[in-house]
């Protein structure tokens, strides 16, 4: 996989590894000189310390010789003292500076150093010292001490201070060296990292920066609408190409927008032309005009609605056309019908009257005896209502006492719930009371607890009175209640002689009721059969006179149709509308002798009870 093809995030790794490698190179080369540097001054320094050190070393050799040729020429036994001290100051500084000394040359001119001053303290300095004790000898002391015999130590100190300039020196040229190096290294190492920093940028400009702005101004011309861009894919297979990939899709999209708006603009202009041309029509239609039809060419998905519609014209033309025709037939039929009603009506008009009177006559008669019957029956029964009412007025006073036992009974009851609830409100007032007290204790945060438990305090001093009211009420009921019971025993006393005297009217009554029964009995036959030639007549007079007003009903109701259908245009020559009103008859005075009148009270229950049914048409 090429460059190219990598994605973004591989190719800014790649771009800022190869930064890193040159630069850990660059950091690898600058601490190797660094490690030179330091070791370089590590050894300078302690080169320095070994130079210290023989300075001290000649000083020491020095003071020694001094405190020994003092010792000679005083003849001061401190000076012997300083001799000894010297020397072994001497000694140790030797044995330290063989001891940090790293190169072998050195501790072998350390090694001759101390065998020279060992050779001088035993050869030279012992035996002068020796000399100056001794007084015999003391000329001869001072004659040696006189004489410098430190050349050899000298020369040996000499030569190892300046192999230790020498050294010294070589270390800082070695040091100024690697420091030369480290100085170029880390200039190459940064013209090397910018330089690889620009070839990286120009490289990521290309791959990166350029595809993407081009990309940037193809989204601004798709997001202004602009689909004619070049969106092909390069081939590549990073973010780039997916990227340009989504935005090929964008642009279809798009495309596919602008086709799928244009094809509903088509679609919606169409539909307008279909909905104005229906409408059109539909006026027409709603004013009555049968004929008119769509003519214009609808879009093929709307040919059906086209077709559809004038069919349901014609049909519906067709239909009115029937309906006008139809109502012109049923109107000359109920003319007709009417005709033949009012001749019939006549006729029973005449036979009702005649029955009337007789109708009449026995009527009142049998009303009489009806009445009677009728009053002597209600007695009976009355006084019969009147025994059944004392007797029940005695078991509902009985039940009475009873009910008033058993409420005094649950008064009783009553009186200890009412008992427990004054104890409940004696409780919760108590509850409420230290419910205030633990509120009070915890401060503010018990406030609004504090106002409840007042309200629960004087809510259970307000049930505690209720109680108490309760219990007054339910002693005063118990003395209504023992009050009434005396009453109503004095009211049963009484309606047991009530019965007693009712029954004995209730013998008379009955006899007398016989008797009426009787004669109501032998009038009723006789009424019965006028009653049923009246009702008869009477129908048959109700009937004609509804036929005659069905059929005028039917002429109108015809008439009606014919107009409403008149309104229509269905482009055929209509028949001309002639309302014709039901021919009246012209009475004669020989026809009958007077109008019917109101049937008889007796009568009319006979007739409503008879008017639906069938077998009184079929008799007619």
């Amino acid at each position: 996989m090429t460059f190219q093809h990598w994605p973004i995030g591989r190719k800014l790794t790649a771009s800022f590894a190869v930064l890193i490698v040159i630069l850990a190179l660059q950091g690898l080369f600058v601490l190797q000189n660094f490690g030179t540097v330091r070791e370089s001054v590590a050894k300078r320094g302690r080169g320095f310390t070994v130079m210290v050190n023989v300075l001290k070393i000649e000083n020491g050799v020095l003071a020694q010789a001094n405190d020994a040729r003092g010792a000679v020429l005083a003849g001061d036994p401190a000076f012997r003292a300083l001799f000894e001290r010297d020397g072994r100051d001497l000694d140790a500084m030797i044995d330290r500076t063989i001891a940090i000394t790293v190169r072998p040359i050195t501790k072998q001119r350390l090694e001759e150093t101390r065998i020279a001053v060992h050779e001088w303290r035993s050869k030279v300095a012992e035996p002068l010292l020796k000399l100056a004790a001794d007084p015999r000898t003391l000329k001869d002391a001072h004659t040696l001490g006189s004489v410098d015999r430190l050349g050899p130590v000298r020369a040996h100190v000499a030569r190892l201070v300046r192999g230790q300039q020498d050294r010294l020196a070589e270390l800082s040229r070695d040091i100024g060296a690697a420091t030369i190096r480290m100085k170029t290294a880390l200039w190459a190492g940064a013209g090397v990292a910018v330089i690889a920093a620009l070839l990286l940028a120009w490289i990521l400009t290309l791959a990166i920066a350029r595809p993407v702005r081009l990309l940037t101004g193809n989204v601004k011309r798709l997001s202004s609408g602009d689909f004619d861009v070049d969106c092909q894919a390069s081939g590549r297979s990073d973010e780039i190409g997916e990227l340009q990939q989504a935005l090929a899709v964008f642009r279809d999209a798009g495309l596919a927008k602008q086709q799928s708006e244009r094809a509903k603009a088509e679609s919606d202009a169409a539909q307008k032309q279909v909905v104005d041309t229906l409408s059109a029509n539909l006026s027409h239609l709603a004013q009555g005009d049968l004929t008119s039809t769509i003519t214009a060419q609808f879009p093929p998905a709307y040919a059906g609605l086209k077709a559809h519609y004038n069919d349901a014209v014609e049909r519906l033309r067709g239909l009115i056309g029937s309906v006008s025709e139809s109502a012109m037939a049923i109107r000359t039929g109920s003319d007709e019908i009417a005709q033949a009603s009012e001749d019939l009506a006549r006729r029973t008009e005449s036979n009702a009257a005649s029955l009337e009177e007789t109708s009449n006559s026995i009527t009142r008669m049998d009303e009489r005896l009806r009445a009677t019957a009728d009053a002597s029956s209600r007695t009976v029964a009355r006084a019969d209502q009147a025994i059944s009412t004392v007797n029940g007025g005695r078991a509902v006073a009985d039940e009475a006492v009873q009910a008033m036992g058993r409420v005094s009974e649950s008064a009783k009851g009553i009186d200890s719930v009412i008992e427990g609830l004054d104890k409940i409100a004696f409780q919760t007032r108590v509850l409420a009371m230290n419910a205030a007290v633990e509120a009070g204790r915890a401060g503010d945060a018990g406030r609004g607890f504090a106002v409840v438990a007042d309200l629960v305090s004087a809510l259970a001093m307000r049930s505690e009175e209720e109680a108490k009211r309760a219990r007054e009420q339910l002693t005063a009921t118990q003395s209504d209640i023992i009050t009434a019971v005396g009453a109503v025993q004095k009211v049963d006393g009484a309606l047991s002689n009530i019965s007693g005297d009712v029954a004995q009217v209730h013998e008379l009554l009955a006899t007398m009721a016989a008797d009426n029964q009787a004669q109501a009995s032998a009038i009723s036959q006789v009424t019965t059969a006028i009653g049923s030639m009246d009702r008869a007549t009477q129908q048959n007079a109700a009937m004609v006179e509804e036929t005659s007003a069905a059929a005028r009903n039917l002429a109108s109701e015809v008439g009606g149709l014919a107009d409403k259908a008149a309104q229509f245009n269905t482009g055929s020559a209509a028949a001309p509308r002639t309302t014709r009103a039901a021919p009246r008859p012209t009475l004669q005075p020989d026809d009958f002798t007077r109008p019917v009148r109101p049937l008889p009270a007796a009568a009319v229950p006979a007739l409503v009870a008879s008017t639906g049914d069938d077998g009184d048409w079929t008799e007619f």
